[in-house]
């Protein structure tokens, strides 16, 4: 078996950053002094002419990327998701939002497994946030492979993205000349028709390994990626709440208004079923090894099997 690699997609970003620099002459950078830990820094370094450190002015940063995409630019804006989607929320709704520009606001370092940084950098919101914009299209990738994908779609399309990224280094399950990316369309990545387990980011991978110890006990788990938190594929979840009857949702991030409640939000209208939602249970995390936190707060595989056997009865 090959040796499973683990890369942070904020690394992802970065690298496809820099090889989009030399495709697109219209795409610019702009970053918060945080270059090197967003990964923007790869960029820099191919393109300092593209490229903008607009220094701890988070909010300032959003207004310029919102002018720069009105003269043809293709502006790709990051910093801290708790700087990023949190501090300059106004300035996205009013400059970039309201007006449909097409900026894309790429955020790292969001969730608990920013570890040691602690709560005031552990953006655990930054999905809702985003979600109530109206136009604003909420993707968070799985792993390096998907994120790669998923940089170069928000770079495609036309309008306002905000797209999620981890600092944390993370499996890389996908097979690249077998993946496919589609903004708004979900994978189905395990077969199952006794529970559905939805999840989006790095609990997708928690899941497939939840999927796997519930198959060796001849349970079978329908694992789904949501990597598009708005729009959602509305016809895959329905789908797989139909057939299986029942739906845990699993995200790195509060379960107020983020995937847990997009979902409900669908179901409740269209297929009602019950649904458990593993996330962050409406609580500030703490500093600690981001392992330690996925843990802690049970974002990880043996608390969506154990949400599992709750649901089903055993």
């Amino acid at each position: 078996m090959a040796e499973v690699k683990n890369i942070a997609t904020r690394d992802s970003y970065g690298a496809t950053l820099q090889a989009l620099a030399a495709e697109h002459p219209e795409l610019v950078v702009l970053d918060a002094d945080l270059s090197v830990s967003t990964c923007t820094a790869m960029f820099q370094k191919v393109a300092p002419e593209r490229f903008f450190d607009c220094g701890i002015a988070e909010a300032n940063m959003m207004g310029v990327a919102a002018g720069l995409s009105t003269m043809g630019l293709v502006p790709f804006v990051s910093s801290f998701a708790m700087f990023a989607a949190a501090r300059a929320y106004e300035q996205i709704l009013n400059s970039i939002a309201y007006p449909r520009l097409n900026v894309k606001i790429c955020a790292s370092h969001g969730g608990i497994s920013v570890g040691e940084d602690g709560a005031s950098h552990q953006c655990c919101e930054d999905f809702a946030l985003m979600r109530s914009l109206p136009g604003m299209t909420v993707i968070c990738p799985s792993d390096d492979i998907e994120a790669r994908a998923a940089v170069r779609a928000a770079f495609e399309m036309e309008g306002p993205v905000y797209l999620r990224l981890g600092r944390l280094a993370v499996p890389v399950f996908h097979d690249p000349d077998n993946y496919h990316f589609e903004i708004g369309k979900g994978e189905k990545v395990t077969e199952g028709s006794d529970i559905a387990i939805i999840a989006t980011g790095l609990e997708v991978n928690e899941a497939r390994i939840a999927a796997e110890h519930l198959a060796a006990q001849g349970i079978g788990a329908r694992v789904l990626n949501i990597h598009t938190i708005k729009p959602l594929d509305e016809d895959l979840i329905l789908e797989a709440a139909r057939d299986c009857g029942k739906v845990i949702t699993c995200e790195e991030h509060s379960v107020i208004g983020g995937l847990g409640e997009a979902v409900c939000s669908l179901l409740a209208e269209k297929q009602p079923v019950p649904v458990r939602r593993v996330g962050i249970q409406d609580r500030f995390a703490c500093s600690g090894p981001a392992w330690d936190l996925i843990h802690a707060f049970g974002l990880d595989a043996a608390t969506i099997e154990k949400t599992a056997h709750e649901m089903l009865g055993y």
